[in-house]
């Protein structure tokens, strides 16, 4: 059913059948698409990690899993596209958060999918690796967004604890592009997005302080990049856990044990201006 037609309903109304009903005009019903969807990926993601599959099947499974995504957005109707028009309309009914809430799953389920191909994205000329690589940039890029417009349009922020672990995960594909990007605009794209999800990841801790454990994760991350850049975007099992297992810290990929200590943008190389 449409939240603005269920939000509307009352003891008078009641359900009698006439009341017109759509469940592709539902966001609760797009979410739950996307959450089956993204059991795959996780699934996925073990299954390659465990060694499970060879790289044809893997590339197999990517096309067949990036086609439920597409099949997904295409099949939106257009009041629930991402723009920024459907946001202030949601907003404006009440249910901006939700909406938000749709797109940090669909730009993070793709980012999820897309990651093993940025490794092989700084190692390889393949095309469908580049290709890949490209679309995991372009999840990351867009959740990075989503987020930032939700702060500027009344009743749409997004506040909930998840927000910093999916932030974490665009955040180090930012760090990607530092790394091995080229073109100086991306870089320089890369650098703000950066720093400005270390500011709202770092607001959130002051809201829910489990999410120290999300910024932990990211340091670690960081350091295993300053210790290989080559080796630290490789899919291997601590790069699984540290997507997957969300609100488990994670140890030094290269060392036993986490030398823990403070976080700062400079540690990741980052300065304000």
């Amino acid at each position: 059913m449409d939240e603005v037609v269920f939000l509307e309903m009352n003891r008078d109304l009641g359900f009698d059948g006439t009341i017109q009903t759509n469940r592709k005009s539902s966001l609760l019903a797009e979410m739950v698409r996307l959450n089956y969807i993204l059991q795959q990926i996780n699934d996925f993601n073990i299954r390659v990690a465990e060694s499970k599959l060879d790289a044809i099947d893997i590339l197999s499974d990517v096309e067949h899993l990036s086609s439920q995504l597409d099949r997904w957005l295409d099949e939106l109707p257009d009041h629930i596209r991402d723009t920024r028009e459907n946001l202030e309309r949601f907003s404006a009914l009440g249910l901006g958060r939700m909406f938000v809430a749709i797109y940090l799953g669909y730009y993070h389920f793709g980012q999820m999918l897309f990651y093993r191909f940025l490794h092989e994205d700084s190692q390889s000329t393949s095309i469908p690796s580049r290709h890949y690589a490209t679309k995991c940039k372009e999840h990351a890029g867009r959740l990075c967004d989503i987020v930032y417009s939700s702060e500027t349009v009344p009743n749409c922020d997004a506040k909930y604890n998840m927000v910093g672990h999916v932030l974490v995960i665009a955040s180090t594909v930012q760090i990607h592009s530092l790394l091995f990007e080229s073109n100086e605009t991306n870089v320089t794209l890369a650098k703000k997005r950066l720093e400005k999800n270390f500011c709202i990841i770092t607001q959130l801790c002051a809201l829910w302080p489990t999410l120290d454990v999300c910024m932990d994760r990211l340091m670690a991350f960081h350091k295993a990049c300053r210790e290989s850049a080559d080796t630290s975007f490789c899919m291997d099992q601590w790069m699984v856990r540290f997507l997957v297992e969300f609100a488990t810290p994670v140890t030094d990929k290269t060392s036993p044990v986490s030398d823990g200590g403070h976080w700062s943008l400079a540690e990741l190389g980052i300065t304000s201006d």
